[in-house]
């Protein structure tokens, strides 16, 4: 599965680091390092979005807050 963050100037101005460490952080936690590419991107055209965050070709809007939230609905429940 590969997993896109943006981290353009919008995005990271709405925390896109944050969402980046607490993604990777999760991915450890669960032992998926194998399954999941986590890469970034420069702008995904969604700026007004929020942190966008793709998973495979599914733009989702992330923040920080509610990061936790999207891994587990959006990443744990497709592996």
């Amino acid at each position: 599965m590969k997993l896109t963050v943006c981290i353009g100037s919008s995005c990271h101005i709405k925390g896109s680091q944050n969402v980046v460490e607490q993604l990777q952080k999760l991915i450890e936690k669960h032992g998926l390092e194998d399954k999941v590419d986590l890469c970034g991107s420069f702008c995904m055209g969604k700026c007004r979005q929020g942190v966008c965050v793709a998973v495979d070709d599914e733009v989702f809007s992330v923040r920080p807050e509610n990061t936790e939230q999207f891994f587990e609905n959006e990443i744990l429940t497709k592996i």
